[in-house]
């Protein structure tokens, strides 16, 4: 496949599974050897467990 039709299977997949599962779940997307594409998709995971993490510490304060 070229870029074009990696990145047009991405998009397919956003809206056939959903954005958060396409990157959470669905692949790690290896195939695409876009480096700025893995940067935002790591920089996109990374952020989801830092809210995970402070909401869950702010439900255990609240429960104090």
């Amino acid at each position: 496949m070229n870029d074009k039709e990696l990145f047009e299977d991405v998009a397919y997949r956003i809206k056939d599974e959903g954005f958060h599962y396409c990157f959470n779940g669905y692949s790690s997307w290896t195939n695409i050897k876009d480096e700025e594409f893995h940067k935002l998709r790591n920089q996109y995971l990374e952020s989801i467990e830092k809210l995970k993490n402070y909401i869950n510490e702010k439900t255990k304060e609240t429960q104090n």
